[in-house]
This record gives C-alpha cells, sequence and structure tokens, in this order.
C-alpha cells in the first residue's frame, strides 16, 4: 500500500477509536438508571461492596491488553447493531417491569455490541473476557439472594455443628439455630457467608484466566472457590459456637467480629493462592511464571491488505444507542394504568369474630418500604390469641419500588428462619409457610403476593406475571400479604396454622375492595412518574 493508503487507513481507524469511545459514554447514558442502581447495591449490602473493585480489574484488563485489542482491530460488523438492537429491547423491558437486572446484563451486551460494530470479530473475541468479567459486578435479585441466603445458612449450620463436635462438646441443631445447652447459637442471614462467596467467585474466575495452566487446572480453580467458602464460613460458624461454649456469649462476640469480614475472606483467599501453587508444582512450574495476562491468543489480521473500515455499522449503532436513552425518557414519563381501589384507612376494625387495632410505622420505615398504602393491625378473638396482619401495596413496582420479601425482612429484624416451605397444593390458596425464632420466642408466618387479581406464592412467578402485565396490561400494581402469630408455649404448630387458616378465610373477602383486580384495568388512568432515580 502506498504511503498515502496507509495514512487514510491510520485516520480511518482513528475516527473509528473516537466513534467508540462516543458510542460507550452513550450506552453510560442510556443505562444510567440502572447503573446508579448497581452503585446503590454496592453501598448498601456488603456481599456486593467488591462491585467497586469490578470496573477497575477491567480497565486493568484492557489496559494490559492493549497491544492485542489494537492489533485486533478489524472490519466492523453488521452482528454489533443487532445485539445493541437486542440490548435495547432488554433494557425497555427491564424499564417496563423494573427488572434491573435486565437492564445491568443488557449494558454488558450493548458493550459488546460497540465492539463488533466497530473493531468487527477479530476484536470482540479480544475484548470478550474484560467485558464479560463485569457480570461480577451485577448482583443478584433481591429474592434470589434470600433464598440463596437462606439455603447457605442451614448448611453454614451443620457445618459449624460438624466443628463444634470435633471439640467433644454436646450441641443439637434446630434449622438454623445451634444449641448448646447452656447457650444458643443462632445463624441469622448475615452468617450464610454470601459477602465471602460473591468476591471469592469473581476472583477464582480472575485467577483462571490469568493461570496459564491445562483446562482442568483451570476449572478447578474456578469451581474450587464455593467449596472454600462453605467450609469456612462453617469453620467461622464453629469456632464462635467453640468459645461461646467454654468462655461465654461476651468472648463468643469478640470471636465473631474476630472471624468475620476480610478475616475469612483473606484465608479463603489463600486457600485458593495455596491450591493454586500445588497445581504449578504439579506442572512442574513456578507459581508466578504460570500468571499472566493472555496476550497471544488473538490473531493479528494483516494490516497492510486490510481496507480502510466502513463505519456505517458503528453509525448504526450509535443511532441504536440514541434510540434507547429516548425510549427510556419516555417509558420513565409514560402514562400507566392506575386502577381505583380503596385506602387502607378504611379497612375494617372488626373482620368476623376478629378485632383488630392498628398501629403505624415509623417514618423511617415507611421511607424504606417506599409503598404506596399499607395497614399493619394485630387482630384478635375473645381468646386472647392474636394474628399480626401485614399488607403493603404498590401502585406502580415500574421505577423499583417492589414488595420486600419477607425472606430479607425477618432475618434482617432479628428472628431466624429455621423452616421454610411452599404451600401449592394442599392449601386452597397458595402461600408461603415460615417458622421463625428469636431466643426462645417462635412464629408462624404465612405471606403471599396479589399480582392483579392473582395469588402469588413464588417470588419468580411475580415477577414474570409482572413483567407480563407490564407489557400487556401497562399495570404494574401489586401487593403483599403477611399473617403472623405466636407459637405459645405447649401450643402445636398445628393449632397456630388453625388459627391462621381462619383468619384468612374471614380475611380474603375483606380484601376485595382494597386490592384491585385483574379486571380493573379501565378504572383510572394516571401518570405515575418515577418515585427515585
Amino acid at each position: 500500500m502506498s504511503a498515502q493508503s496507509l495514512r487514510l487507513l491510520g485516520n480511518a481507524r482513528l475516527g473509528a477509536w473516537m466513534w467508540g469511545c462516543i458510542a460507550v459514554i452513550l450506552a453510560v447514558v442510556a443505562f444510567r438508571g440502572a447503573l446508579f442502581e448497581l452503585v446503590r447495591r454496592w453501598s448498601a449490602q456488603e456481599e456486593y461492596s467488591h462491585g467497586f473493585l469490578i470496573p477497575v480489574v477491567v480497565a486493568w484488563l484492557i489496559w494490559t491488553r492493549r497491544r492485542v485489542l489494537l492489533a485486533s482491530f478489524g472490519r466492523p460488523s453488521w452482528a454489533g447493531a443487532v445485539i445493541i438492537l437486542i440490548a435495547m429491547f432488554m433494557h425497555l423491558v427491564g424499564l417496563l417491569s423494573a427488572i434491573f437486572i435486565l437492564s445491568q446484563l443488557a449494558f454488558i451486551v450493548a458493550l459488546f455490541g460497540i465492539t463488533l460494530a466497530f473493531g468487527g470479530c477479530s476484536l470482540a473475541r479480544a475484548a470478550l473476557f474484560p467485558i464479560s468479567f463485569l457480570i461480577f459486578a451485577i448482583p443478584l435479585p433481591y429474592f434470589i439472594d434470600a433464598h440463596l441466603s437462606l439455603d447457605l445458612q442451614l448448611i453454614s449450620s451443620q457445618l459449624g455443628v460438624f466443628f463444634i463436635r470435633l471439640f467433644g462438646i454436646p450441641v443439637f441443631l434446630e434449622g438454623n439455630v445451634i444449641d448448646l445447652g447452656t447457650y444458643k447459637l443462632q445463624v441469622v442471614d448475615a452468617c450464610s457467608g454470601l459477602r465471602y462467596l460473591y468476591p471469592l467467585l469473581s476472583l477464582s474466575v480472575l485467577a483462571a484466566y490469568l493461570f496459564n495452566a491445562p483446562l482442568w487446572q483451570r476449572a478447578l480453580i474456578l469451581l474450587s472457590s464455593i467449596p472454600i467458602t462453605i467450609a469456612m464460613n462453617g469453620f467461622r460458624i464453629g469456632m464462635v459456637g467453640v468459645t461461646m461454649d467454654r468462655w461465654g456469649p461476651r468472648m463468643a462476640d469478640g470471636a465473631l467480629h474476630f472471624f468475620e469480614g476480610w478475616i475469612i475472606f483473606i484465608a479463603s483467599a489463600l486457600l485458593l493462592a495455596l491450591e493454586t501453587f500445588l497445581l504449578a508444582r504439579l506442572s512442574g512450574r513456578g507459581f508466578v511464571e504460570l500468571f499472566r495476562v493472555p496476550t497471544d491468543e488473538i490473531r493479528s489480521p494483516r494490516q497492510d491488505t486490510k481496507p480502510a473500515p466502513h463505519l456505517a455499522p458503528l453509525f448504526a449503532s450509535l443511532l441504536s444507542l440514541c434510540i434507547t436513552m429516548l425510549a427510556g425518557f419516555l417509558i420513565s414519563g409514560r402514562t400507566e394504568l392506575v386502577p381505583d381501589r380503596t385506602r387502607f384507612v378504611t379497612f375494617p376494625a372488626s373482620i368476623g369474630e376478629w378485632h383488630g387495632r392498628s398501629s403505624p410505622l415509623e417514618p423511617w420505615v415507611e421511607n424504606s418500604l417506599a409503598f404506596d398504602d399499607y395497614v399493619l393491625s394485630d387482630y384478635s378473638k375473645p381468646d386472647g390469641k392474636v394474628v399480626n396482619l401485614y399488607v403493603a401495596y404498590y401502585a406502580s413496582q415500574r421505577t423499583g419500588e417492589s414488595p420486600h420479601s419477607p425472606l430479607v425482612c425477618i432475618p434482617g429484624s432479628g428472628w431466624s428462619i429455621t423452616r421454610l416451605e411452599r404451600l401449592d397444593s394442599d392449601t386452597s390458596h397458595p402461600l408461603n409457610r415460615a417458622i421463625i425464632e428469636h431466643n426462645d420466642s417462635k412464629q408462624l408466618v404465612y405471606y403471599w403476593y396479589e399480582e392483579r387479581g392473582r395469588s402469588v406464592a413464588s417470588e419468580y412467578w411475580s415477577k414474570w406475571y409482572l413483567l407480563a402485565d407490564a407489557l400487556v396490561k401497562n399495570r404494574s400494581d401489586g401487593a403483599l400479604i403477611r399473617l403472623i402469630t405466636a407459637i405459645a408455649p405447649g401450643e402445636s404448630e398445628h393449632d397456630a396454622d388453625q388459627r391462621l387458616r381462619v383468619f384468612m378465610q374471614d380475611l380474603l373477602p375483606s380484601l376485595r375492595d382494597y386490592l384491585p383486580s385483574a379486571m380493573a384495568t379501565n378504572s383510572l388512568s394516571s401518570n405515575v412518574g418515577p418515585k427515585k432515580l
């Protein structure tokens, strides 16, 4: 090629890089709501606080692979524009349904589409891992997080009891409560191990990527982070139990603070490093020698024969991102159908033989739950047995406010969920049944969701119906109904079940005027704007 052709080719590539940077900026602006939610979750939940480091690691990976990325620059691909359209669709669905994880994943998909649109398949392959690593910055939805936390609490409790018994200490396990005889240790939500699992999993993925070893060794490093974290968390609980048995609860509190947070994470990371060292010795090579950023898996295209890139796919991608931005603005101010209903201020104080006494929530609690209307009341019969009723209604869930799962709120208030089951087939009404305990108190909890005329027990189905109704009916109203009754000493769980079921039979007809039905789509049309960014 002549010097002039090379100069034109270089200018064209420089222009493509400039437009690519503009496309990334547009993507950040278009998906800003979902990205702000990411930062909020990183700040609010300790298990996701490592999210602040993920973009830094991605930037480092891109910088160390800059030569490969530059050499991999190829002909822009129209597949990038198509992928950005897919990301736009995911984002709009996420906005309509308030399922933020769809929009957050769509942002990563859009970044991949941008690399295709201005650098072709060779550049997309070179940037695949750095872009994909951003997945570890995305928190799980609350309801999935809560279920996973509950399962890990049970496993950690069993492992903790195993370690305690190794010291010859008699111990009894009931659900998440470790009974040492004189003392009881509750394995609450904060002891599930999630705060160590998520950052260690992302670290193991990075280590497997950098580890220049056979595939089976890299897979072993990747998968071993899960059992390492669970085992270390069980060991932590066991050590707290041993300390409590030998020196009392005051020393146990000190041990709990010592073994939490970064101590367990660093210990888990050291075990992961030890495993990697042993695998390196097995390969007959040095530990440091096997760690490097891959730079040679991309074969650079021949630069002297490659024509100047056509920027049409990139410009189409820029147009798609602009449309995504505009559509996001329109959806956030869209007129949503908000059915007419009776407010809970008129909810009856007497239901059948039950007489209620309402109690208001603290203002900060109301702001945190962000509902539009609620009722909280204790209903009792002449025999003195009490059922606590809580109903939280949301006129729109489109901007992120939605019923908070009791699986999150109950542990957050200091209670431990020792048993949870879903009753769909053996009752006339789907619901979740939970036994919760705190110190020597035990309670029975029923809860379910009312989603535009449907009674739903599963959080997963609740989100699916929310997505479908937001798209088809232009409605996203919904409510959480929760019933709690104490299980008195000497009283069986069956007695508490009968009490809640009798109350439910009296309650359900009274709720009809306060929770809109499936046919209430044409009652009242109102502009429901966003409550928060």
